[in-house]
């Protein structure tokens, strides 16, 4: 199994347009959380996602193999990064790590 592909135009992942707080958080409730924080964030938004978890860094970058969306790595420990995509993978509002069923 591959990894998620580089993002094409990457970009200084010091100044995100977003960061979602996971601190604390089991991935499960840090995937809530970064799926309701980026739903409305445009696309090519550099999020940067704070996380303690020890899951984090094998969970964030499949959440965005799944979405579609960018994952950049870790730029500081505990901050992961990531670049949405403009046609992300629409997951499950109450499991993120799910695909929407089509309707």
């Amino acid at each position: 199994m591959t990894g998620p592909a580089p993002d094409p135009d990457p970009a200084p992942v010091s100044t995100p347009d977003l960061t979602v707080d996971g601190r604390g958080l089991l991935c499960v409730t840090l995937l809530l959380r970064l799926r309701a924080a980026t739903a409305g964030a445009p696309p090519g938004a550099l999020v940067h996602v704070l996380a303690t978890d020890p899951a984090a860094p094998l969970d964030l970058p499949a959440w965005c193999h799944l979405t579609g969306h960018h994952y950049l790595g870790e730029p500081a420990p505990g901050t992961y990064a990531l670049r949405l995509t403009a046609a992300p993978v629409p997951t499950r509002a109450d499991a993120p790590w799910h695909r929407q069923p089509p309707s």
